[in-house]
């Protein structure tokens, strides 16, 4: 197994213009089962479609059960393959994710997990305290892999994708004040404080994990046009266009299709090329450098903090408290 920061980067022959669909022709997943948290809209629709269009049984978590019920209609249809089923899951509600993983009896191949929220414009928390992004983002996905850790192991070659973003660059993880109590609350510091923490539990799980068979790695989709992005407008009028001079100077396409966004989720959670590798960060289907700052694009890296294996061994111990 190759963990973060071991070796050397990992590039494949999809770029940022592939879709999923294109890194899982010719793959044959009948027999596997997946679970795509968020699988209703967005990345995660696509995301499960092409799975299950490779053969795949493959499972909606979802908020709404209407639309995702409608999203399985669809996915059925156009895959061809009727094994796609819908169970809610609401990841900032623990009894939720403890009744999701304790309906679970079998073994799991794949879990993405998907759904998120970004750019809350006003600090709000749980009912548990914590600030929503963070335990949504990170916690509730946390939770829900701690429990189907069984499932996982029970699959012999487990693989988890854990959706974050290059807005991680925005944030390390603020272990002494993760609820906004002292320091001023941002929208953007929020949600790339919960993406360093997506990544950082990926090289944390691998760690861990490993040895049961299961691998964890983070992948940033890119820019695309979706849901989760309806509080952009409130919370920075001009992210739009500020997003694209950054992907202007970095030579990236400024916006991504959903299809085009699910590509690099696809590759870590099926493709053979990723098999044994876990504990990295993904982006437009390939491994970027790892930096000190921020580079001036705003993409094509990850901060070392966000890899840093102490750092995620804490994250581990603090959200086992948090969610105990």
């Amino acid at each position: 197994m190759a963990a973060a920061g071991a070796g050397r980067r990992i590039t494949t022959p999809f770029r940022a213009g592939s879709t999923a669909a294109e890194v899982v022709a010719g793959l044959d997943l009948s027999g596997k089962r997946a679970i795509v948290t968020g699988g209703a809209s967005g990345i995660g629709i696509e995301t499960a479609r092409a799975l299950a269009g490779a053969g795949a049984a493959v499972t909606l978590a979802v908020r709404n059960i209407r639309q995702g019920e409608e999203a399985a209609q669809d996915i059925r249809a156009s895959a061809g393959n009727a094994r796609v089923s819908v169970a809610p899951l609401e990841l900032t509600d623990p009894a939720s994710i403890s009744s999701f993983a304790a309906g679970w009896d079998n073994p799991l191949d794949i879990l993405v997990c998907n759904a998120g929220v970004m750019a809350i414009q006003t600090l709000t928390r749980t009912e548990s305290g914590q600030e929503v992004q963070f335990a949504t983002n990170h916690l509730g996905h946390f939770a829900l892999a701690v429990g189907l850790h069984d499932a996982l192991a029970a699959a012999g070659t487990a693989r988890i994708v854990s959706v974050s973003s290059a807005g991680h660059l925005s944030s390390p993880v603020i272990f002494d004040d993760l609820n906004y109590s002292f320091r001023e609350y941002t929208p953007f510091g929020a949600y790339g404080q919960s993406k360093t923490a997506n990544v950082l539990f990926a090289v944390a799980a691998t760690s861990r994990w490993a040895a049961d068979g299961i691998t964890a790695n983070a992948v940033m989709p890119g820019s695309i046009p979706t849901r989760l992005g309806r509080h952009l407008p409130a919370a920075d009028p001009k992210h739009t266009t500020k997003a694209a001079e950054r992907s202007e100077r970095a030579g990236t396409p400024p916006r991504k299709t959903p299809e085009q966004g699910a590509a690099t989720s696809v590759l870590l959670a099926a493709h053979p090329a990723l098999e044994g590798i876990g504990g990295r960060y993904f982006e437009d289907c390939t491994e970027p450098p790892i930096v000190d700052r921020r580079p001036e694009s705003g993409v094509g890296a990850v901060a070392r903090y966000a890899l840093d294996p102490g750092n995620a061994e804490r994250l581990w111990e603090v959200s086992l408290e948090l969610t105990a």
